[in-house]
């Protein structure tokens, strides 16, 4: 699975750990996560985030 970085702060998805702080579980793909999730450091939304 593909990981993905935050244009803001950084951060990077992996979707082989997930966000389970943030209720994303390990092994989701960032495609599949909620729109309303956010960067877990920043808070910027999904859109800002782009393909490693």
């Amino acid at each position: 699975m593909k990981q993905y970085v935050c244009s803001v702060c950084g951060y990077i998805y992996d979707p082989e750990q997930g966000d389970p702080d943030n209720g994303v579980n390990p092994g989701t793909a960032f495609e599949n996560i909620p729109d309303s999730w956010v960067c877990p450091l920043c808070g910027v939304s999904k859109d800002q985030f782009e393909q490693a």
